[in-house]
């Protein structure tokens, strides 16, 4: 995680259980990478505790995004985060061989 601006983990013990990995522009924008829980202790809540800690750490900035697939994004709802809906997400990916 040495490049990211910010990174937030959950621990039990010492078991690593959850992790949240954001980037930002230094100002206005901050960028939801990873957000990883183990499969154990998934809806037990640390996946929302790690989304407030980058809430507050990025609090004085304008947004806070994440792409998620429709299949997880009420997980962010849950934690406040909005569907923007008059945007889609594109992506741009050149494979070389």
């Amino acid at each position: 995680m040495k490049n990211y601006n910010t990174v937030f983990s959950a621990w039990r013990d010492d078991e690593l259980v959850g992790l949240i990995c954001v980037m930002d522009d230094g100002i206005m924008e901050a960028y939801i990478h990873y957000l990883l829980v183990k499969p154990d202790y998934q809806l037990k809540g640390v996946g929302k505790e790690l989304l407030t800690r980058v809430k507050e750490y990025y609090n004085d900035y304008i947004k806070i995004v994440v792409i998620v697939p429709e299949k997880v994004s009420k997980s962010f709802e849950y934690s406040e985060f909005e569907k923007d809906n008059d945007k889609i997400s594109m992506f741009y990916k050149k494979i070389r061989y």
